[in-house]
């Protein structure tokens, strides 16, 4: 029978054709000897996926609405007999790249690798694991498979943080309950070896205690810190198993990388930014994004192949056992494959780890040290790529991948780029021209009149603002070729925390190494590096205006020494301390703070709302009435405070210019962070920004405008070149 038809249906515009129609006809018409007593059928549409009965009518229906699965050629469902072994093998891989699960990752590993593959240890590994995939735990088991089992007890002693000795405790009591003959591993180990096979397993690579060097390729058998001459191992006095002060976890990206392709739903996926993209100006992906075609037309070769695997890296430190009173931190290090499709590239299943980097104080700028086996890695996948499997062709091909850019928090991006992110020049875009103001106790990065127009009006205004005209002209973009050529003069670097280890000074105008990065080939020449996080921005964004316009101790900007700055500047008078008679200071109440009566109406208000489920936290139940505080918000949530809830609560306790401003602040991040953008839209953006902080330099104390602040005005012309990284 013809089934040409059943690729019409990937597309509305071929599932209307005639052909499709025709074709749908003719399976109803094979289908009918399968009716159950019901009347129903396995319905094989991408919706239902032969998992769900419907009678004749509904079938046709769902097919010719959502299309019929693309891989279901033999009709096995429905009276169509297969054809051999292989054929079936082949029917229920498909099915599980539908259905997903445990099942699924089993067959992706099992499936065929390339021909010109080595036929030696790898064909054996997957032959015992196919042999693994199909054995019964004990005889007459329908449900698992030995892999099966195996893979969900480690799951669950991950999920309920099981210890080995549990484990192992679990499978001895199993071994005695199941049948004699059964296939049940004897111990945790064993488990572990078993679930190796399947590619999940990590490198090893024991580090030295002052993050001096990593001890691998030429440091492996050593003992000693070759830098530091600090031991590697701790001291056991000679008993039982040597034991290292610190260990790095290193995953692989290679295996990972190719097994994207094993799969035909993924592989799919995986080239979905060339052949299912619509390139129509609009920003939706990273492949819209200036950076990306750029990259494009300096490397063609690489362009040419939609396999290729561009990727995003992710760096932030947590503490892993979820006490903030342990100051130990972990360090993840999390690749990003941007092929994807924008609505899988940020799911967890995609979400690669790289390296976990052990505490228990953060690397630093000595993460240099633990990033050498990925940055490695990663040219040689540039250079060479790895021969993988084509699931969809059946062909081998060469993949190559190529890191296009980081994301962080702040001070994450000042490890990774190897920038300074405190002091004067703390901003890496305004690099070695800030505008800062040197106040009572830290620096303000204020003067935002210079990114207007030359001869814009509020240039000439000098009591609104720091009390002098604005005359100079500033550009948001940053030369690449500035970058470089600072970086040509930075040397003498020496990673490691001992202390005889020469003391890092901060290098012109505010570098602190070269990273390890510029090592890619490609990565000299790109001129968005490092993405600044909108969601830090954003909070920290919040914490500032909230906390100063209710006066919450510890996020209020508007202290005495604010007052201070302000009467040593000459301006706003009226908001300078004054003297009583016995030395105390009258501090003046600003147009921005809300009095204790207006500070409890706007805490009811907070209490009073109710979001959509999974919108936000419970805001309601994160505000503390009695000391005037809100505590334990997340990311998310002063996401949704500045965006929609600030400016709507304070409405009624502020000035019309004030609540005005902060609705303009809300819009400005709602449109910076929608799902598309437009470049013409991004231009408008940065106009806004400037005039926004500008108003708020107005209304609020120098002290206000930190340099977390201060990055808002870069962030439109970083969407400009890298879309919705």
């Amino acid at each position: 029978m013809d089934k040409s038809w059943i690729a019409l249906g990937k597309t509305p515009d071929g599932r209307i054709s005639q052909s499709f129609i025709d074709g749908v006809t003719s399976f109803i018409k094979f289908a009918m000897a399968v009716v159950d007593q019901e009347g129903k059928i396995p319905c094989p549409c991408l919706n239902c996926v032969n998992y769900y009965s419907q009678n004749l009518r509904y079938v046709q229906i769902h097919l010719l609405q959502y299309g019929i699965m693309q891989t279901y050629t033999i009709w096995h469902e429905h009276g169509e007999p297969c054809v051999s072994n292989e054929a079936h093998h082949e029917m229920a891989i498909d099915e599980d790249e539908v259905l997903g699960g445990i099942d699924a990752l089993v067959e992706d590993r099992i499936r065929r690798e390339p021909n010109d593959a080595p036929q030696n240890e790898e064909v054996q590994t997957f032959d015992k694991l196919l042999n693994d995939a199909k054995r019964e735990v004990y005889l007459g088991c329908t449900n698992y498979t030995l892999l099966k089992f195996v893979i969900e007890l480690l799951n669950m002693k991950v999920t309920n943080h099981w210890s080995n000795k549990s484990v192992n405790t679990l499978l001895e009591f199993l071994t005695k309950l199941l049948p004699k003959d059964n296939l049940v591993p004897k111990s945790f180990y064993e488990a572990k070896k078993i679930l190796r096979d399947l590619g999940l397993s990590y490198e090893l690579i024991d580090a030295c205690i002052n993050d001096c060097v990593i001890f691998w390729k030429e440091n492996a058998r050593l003992d000693k810190c070759p830098k530091c001459k600090a031991s590697r191992y701790k001291i056991n006095r000679g008993r039982g198993k040597k034991i290292p002060h610190k260990v790095l976890r290193y995953f692989p990206l290679t295996p990972r990388l190719k097994r994207l392709y094993m799969s035909r739903k993924t592989t799919e996926d995986m080239r979905w930014h060339k052949e299912k993209r619509i390139d129509d100006g609009v920003l939706r992906h990273p492949a819209d994004s200036d950076e990306w075609k750029e990259f494009d037309v300096q490397h063609p070769q690489f362009a040419l192949e939609p396999r290729h695997v561009r990727l995003g890296l992710a760096v932030d430190g947590f503490n892993p056992f979820g006490n903030m009173s342990n100051s130990y931190s972990l360090w993840p290090v999390v690749l990003i494959p941007y092929n994807l499709p924008p609505w899988l590239a940020m799911k967890d299943p995609f979400l690669m780890m790289s390296l976990l980097i052990p505490g228990e104080s953060q690397p630093g700028i000595d993460i240099d040290v633990y990033m050498r086996p990925l940055v490695d890695e990663l040219n040689e996948l540039w250079e060479n790529g790895a021969l993988s499997y084509d699931a969809v062709t059946g062909e081998s091909f060469q993949m190559r991948a190529a890191l296009m850019w980081t994301i962080h928090d702040w001070p994450a991006f000042g490890d990774i780029s190897g920038w300074r992110t405190k002091g004067h020049y703390s901003c890496y875009t305004c690099n070695d021209e800030p505008y800062f103001q040197s106040l009572k106790g830290k620096t303000a990065y204020t003067n935002h009149r210079c990114y207007l127009p030359q001869n814009h009006p509020e240039r000439r205004k000098s009591t609104a603002y720091n009390g002098k005209h604005e005359k100079r002209k500033r550009s948001l973009k940053l030369p690449v070729e500035k970058i470089l050529e600072q970086l040509d003069r930075v040397t003498g670097v020496t990673y490691g925390k001992h202390p005889r280890n020469k003391k890092r000074l901060r290098q012109a105008p505010n570098w602190t190494k070269v990273s390890i990065l510029y090592e890619l080939p490609y990565w000299k020449k790109r001129k968005l590096r490092h993405n600044i996080d909108v969601m830090h921005v954003e909070k920290n964004f919040s914490e500032n205006t909230f906390g100063t316009m209710l006066g919450i101790d510890g996020k209020n900007k508007d202290t005495d020494k604010a007052r201070m700055d302000l009467e040593d500047m000459g301006i706003r008078k009226e908001l300078w301390l004054t003297c009583r008679p016995d030395g105390t200071y009258v501090k003046p109440r600003a147009i921005f703070s809300l009095t204790p009566e207006e500070r409890e109406g706007f805490f009811e208000f907070l209490k009073s709302m109710k979001y959509p489920d999974g919108y936000a936290a419970n805001i309601s139940r994160l505000v503390n009435a009695r000391n005037g505080k809100l505590t334990s918000l997340k990311s998310h949530d002063c996401h949704v405070l500045i965006q929609r809830i600030l400016p709507i609560g304070m409405r009624g306790y502020v000035d019309k210019e004030i609540s005005k401003t902060l609705f303009e602040l809300g819009s400005f991040f709602q449109d910076l962070c929608s799902r598309t953008l437009r470049h013409n839209e991004l231009e408008k953006l940065e106009e806004r920004i400037v005039h926004i902080l500008c108003k708020l330099e107005k209304i609020f104390p120098p002290a206000f405008f930190d340099v977390i602040v201060h990055l808002a005005v870069h962030l439109p012309h970083e969407a400009i070149l890298g879309g919705l990284a």
